[in-house]
């Protein structure tokens, strides 16, 4: 059995939401191997000592999935040596510019008409929906990369929750890794340490008041309700789990044998 490294967590100082994937159990007894998946946001403001540790990783690819929208907000990643960078936008690229642009300008108005009467989790929940009916192509990429030369890998998007939540969630499907387990690492991403910072524009005296802060609660937080939404998704679309993999990612029962020899202990 590969040495497994140990899975204590590092306190990075400008790069939110990482950990390592290992150690999550499977259905058939086995665990996702330690220093071979990681998640987090962003890496565009991370400090020197932020990537000499991720440097220390012996990372192969970073996948990046946000969009240009995102990157032109919060900057590129920082460049990582020897380590290979994939983009792959799991939004459109002209989708809820706006839409942020108001969460971070808008009014309390504004934000009431947008985000009030459950308007913020439907959003989110539709959101989870679509990405999973219609960005198989790009997980179809990740998971057959990493079937081949890709580990150790880093998923993340901005905060590393929604899009590089779900990436992760569609590779630990493929790996057999136990339904709660999932659903517990995705939730994860709630911690105080971990949550993306809400940056408002608004020098209203409104701008940080707490019925602000509960109407763009939705859209900052883990919840189990979107997750499940992409359950549900895979269910009504595929009929199942293994439809969903081998008909609608195109992924064989042996390029998964090969990603699970890859990333499972």
């Amino acid at each position: 059995m590969t040495q497994q490294i140990p899975s204590t967590e590092p306190e990075l100082a400008r790069v939110r939401n990482f950990r390592d994937v290992g150690g999550l159990p499977t259905v058939d007894g086995r665990r996702v191997r330690h220093g071979v998946l990681f998640r987090s946001g962003h890496l565009a403001h991370a400090t020197e000592e932020d990537a000499a540790f991720l440097s220390s990783l012996g990372l192969h690819t970073i996948f990046d999935f946000r969009n240009s929208a995102d990157q032109k907000l919060e900057g590129p990643d920082v460049e990582l040596p020897g380590v290979r960078n994939v983009n792959l936008p799991l939004s459109d690229p002209a989708d809820g510019v706006g839409f942020w642009k108001m969460v971070r300008d808008g009014e309390i108005e504004q934000l009431r008409e947008v985000l009030g009467d459950g308007k913020a989790a439907g959003r989110m929940i539709t959101s989870y929906r679509t990405i999973i009916r219609e960005r198989t192509a790009e997980h179809t990429r990740v998971l057959r990369s990493l079937a081949e030369d890709s580990v150790p890998a880093l998923m993340h998007c901005a905060a590393g929750k929604d899009r590089a939540g779900l990436s992760i969630a569609v590779t630990l499907l493929a790996l057999g890794v136990e339904r709660e387990a999932i659903v517990a690492d995705y939730l994860e991403s709630n911690a105080k340490h971990r949550r993306y910072k809400v940056h408002r524009s608004s020098s209203s005296s409104a701008g940080y008041s707490p019925e602000v802060m509960e109407l763009l609660s939705p859209l900052f937080e883990a919840r189990a309700e979107y997750l499940a939404a992409a359950f549900e998704t895979i269910e009504e679309t595929w009929g199942g789990v293994e439809t969903y993999l081998e008909q609608g990612l195109g992924v064989t029962p042996e390029i998964r044998e090969r990603l699970r020899g890859r990333l499972l202990d």
